[in-house]
């Protein structure tokens, strides 16, 4: 299994000092930094990592019960990764666990490889959307430094119309506007007008055009 050096952290949510204590040095092992906490109220104190994690969470705490943990997480748009983990598991449990969101469900005990391969998935999926986030934010940036005509323009080329159609929709010269979708390109960093389309998409932009102009 390809060892990870830095770039993940697994919080780890058990009330079992051992088992706990067992977790985090076989992570540890493996390359991943590590946060172990024996209960839920410890965990939410710390605060969420600032790099891609994911947290493994017994479900039978002496607390809160994991799986309505892992339900309230959910509710308060916390998107980390939850691998859950249980010695008294059964159908129902899973089917609750995998419908809040679980990356996947451990009965103990469990085998090293099965961890780490959780793990490992869990991880790669938070890397994933934290990177897709990252891409919004600097779309939005981008955007916001559009000026409002700038933005017309953006909303009017995405949609497929040409300059010249664009031109007569906005009261404007087809040069002017040729030098308006200049602008956006550079400032919104895009290499070619499927580029634009692309982002025009992510930021809800061309369905709102569309909307507003009739187009």
């Amino acid at each position: 299994m390809t060892k990870i050096e830095g770039k993940g952290c697994v919080c780890v949510i058990d009330d079992d000092a051992e088992v706990r204590g067992a977790i985090g040095s076989l992570l540890r092992a493996s390359g991943f930094e590590v946060r172990l906490y024996d209960g839920p109220a410890a965990f939410l104190a710390a605060g969420l990592p600032q790099l891609a994690s994911c947290l493994v969470l017994d479900i039978r705490l002496s607390g809160e019960n994991g799986l309505e943990f892992q339900e309230r997480l959910l509710a308060e748009g916390v998107a980390l990764p939850v691998i859950l983990i249980t010695g008294h598991g059964d159908i129902p449990m899973t089917v609750r666990g995998m419908r809040a969101g679980a990356i996947d469900f451990l009965p103990k005990p469990f085998g090293d490889e099965q961890l780490l391969a959780a793990v490992e998935a869990a991880i790669a999926k938070d890397h994933a959307h934290r990177a897709a986030m990252a891409e919004i934010e600097e779309l939005q940036a981008n955007f916001a430094r559009l000026t409002p005509r700038e933005r017309d323009v953006l909303g009017l080329v995405v949609t497929g119309l040409m300059n010249k159609q664009v031109a007569a929709r906005l009261d404007l010269s087809e040069i002017t506007v040729k030098i308006h979708r200049g602008n956006v390109m550079r400032k919104m960093a895009a290499q070619s007008l499927a580029d634009l389309v692309r982002m025009a998409e992510q930021l809800g932009i061309r369905d709102e055009t569309i909307h507003r102009f009739n187009t």
